[in-house]
């Protein structure tokens, strides 16, 4: 297995460096398996090249504003280089050290949806706060679905069309994609990441938007 991580980004330079550093931290824990990064430079008008520059990973600069078109780039040039298993975060996120190594423990599986913890809760509310803890189900065999934290194969990945072109909810689409090929999901809390809990989201309905309407 040749693993591929995918990492869009518009304009993150306050949280890239970041997630480059436990993205590499995640791929010394998995030293049998060759892994190789991209980072998908989606318009962006800030340092986020000098931060990719900085940690000598690779990199696709484009133009679309999409993020379902950014993912999308970045899988199939990877494919293009022999990957065989593709692992998708977010520049604003932080893997797990042992990220990868869980997706490898979970095989034989088609696509695992991991889960997400936020960086910070102390600027919502207190009733915000609650209605969160209460929503999100940190446990085995729970039933979200994060863009930040989304692995899977690409064989099935090229079968069931890949990413939407759409600008937000690409992840959900794409798992409604694999459940009606009858695909293994593995719904995994082992899987984690933790993401900026920020209000002020790159994406449209995301999960700033998400946060803001608790």
């Amino acid at each position: 297995m040749k693993i591929g991580v995918v990492v869009p980004a518009h304009n993150e330079e306050q949280y890239l460096s970041a997630c480059l550093h436990s993205i590499h931290v995640a791929r010394e824990n998995v030293s049998n398996y060759q892994v190789e990064v991209v980072v998908v430079l989606d318009n962006c008008t800030d340092q986020s090249w000098s931060v990719v520059q900085s940690h000598q990973v690779n990199w696709i600069e484009c133009h679309y504003g999409c993020v379902g078109k950014a993912r999308d780039v970045g899988i199939r040039h990877l494919i293009e280089r022999g990957v065989t298993w593709i692992a998708c975060t977010d520049a604003d996120s932080v893997v797990s050290p042992d990220w990868l190594l869980y997706q490898i423990q979970h095989q034989p599986t088609d696509a695992i949806c991991g889960t997400v913890s936020l960086d910070d809760l102390s600027h919502l509310s207190m009733i915000k706060q609650q209605k969160y803890l209460a929503h999100y189900q940190d446990q085995m065999n729970h039933q979200h679905i994060h863009g930040a934290n989304l692995s899977f194969s690409a064989e099935v990945y090229l079968e069931v069309g890949g990413f939407e072109p759409i600008s937000c909810h690409e992840d959900i689409s794409l798992i409604e994609k694999f459940k009606r090929k009858s695909r293994s999901i593995t719904w995994s809390n082992l899987v984690r990441v933790t993401t900026s809990s920020r209000l002020n989201g790159r994406t449209p309905e995301g999960l700033s938007y998400f946060l803001n309407n608790l």
